[in-house]
């Protein structure tokens, strides 16, 4: 049986838009690619194919170990502030949503800038933040704060976030969104759906609390789990096709492709 993160992930609306943009923008052959903030591996499982050697990092130990069978032996648990590599040793460094986790950003991004060899990138994926986004207003209105989500804040604007690597010396090639109106709509409902019928109030990892975290978690709720793949989860991903009804409406999610300079 494939494994059970592989398995959540056929049925994630944003984590597939999110590979699927990654693997139009990247060109990872030849590349050494760092992965921070791997979480249960799922993503970083299908990127992989993409070419290229990994390494895996992540906060979280119970991560780590559950990430193994899908992504092999080259992981480690990060710090919040420090990574155990060289100066200028990786060609390409992933770090998706993994800012908005860490106390200590603007520490992490220069230590970004510091592994990466002149010429390399990084790409860099956070939940975007703001007044004037309805649905941010609805996860605080349902109680859905960012400690759900292991988050310590609600996110960055792409303006923010660009501010922040040109602040480090990066020079952005590409910033944008992702995840519009409806896909991070049914996302947030899925998981109010799972911490209200688990009565979470906070995460114990720093991945976040909103959906299973183990195979026993997702065996747990098998039944409600087959009932959305068989019956809701094509009406869900039919409906969620109207963001391209939605060309020029800004995502939920930004995603930032930067250059580490020559000189």
């Amino acid at each position: 049986m494939e494994p059970w993160q592989l398995r959540l992930y056929r049925h994630s609306l944003m984590k597939k838009d999110k590979v699927r943009l990654v693997s139009s923008q990247v060109d990872f052959s030849g590349c050494r690619v760092l992965d921070i903030g791997c979480s249960n591996g799922a993503v970083s499982c299908f990127l992989k194919k993409e070419g290229g050697e990994w390494v895996h990092a992540d906060l979280d130990l119970e991560n780590l170990r559950t990430a193994r069978p899908v992504l092999g032996l080259e992981l480690f648990q990060m710090g919040e502030s420090r990574l155990p590599l060289g100066d200028n040793s990786m060609d390409l460094i992933m770090a998706l949503d993994i800012l908005e986790h860490l106390e200590h950003d603007r520490a992490m991004v220069g230590e970004i800038f510091r592994i990466l060899r002149p010429g390399g990138s990084a790409v860099v994926s956070t939940p975007i933040s703001g007044g004037f986004f309805l649905i941010n207003y609805l996860k605080r209105l349902a109680g859905m704060g960012p400690e759900i989500y292991g988050h310590v804040r609600e996110g960055y604007s792409l303006a923010e976030l660009t501010t922040l690597l040109n602040s480090y010396g990066f020079s952005v090639i590409r910033a944008t969104t992702y995840a519009k109106f409806f896909t991070e709509l049914f996302e947030f409902l899925l998981n109010l759906g799972f911490t209200r019928l688990n009565r979470v109030k906070k995460s114990q990892l720093r991945s976040g609390a909103i959906s299973p975290s183990s195979s026993r978690d997702l065996d747990k709720h098998g039944g409600l789990y087959r009932l959305y793949t068989r019956v809701f989860y094509p009406l869900v991903r039919l409906v969620s096709r109207l963001d391209l009804l939605l060309p020029f409406k800004t995502g939920y999610a930004t995603l930032v492709i930067v250059c580490k300079p020559h000189n």
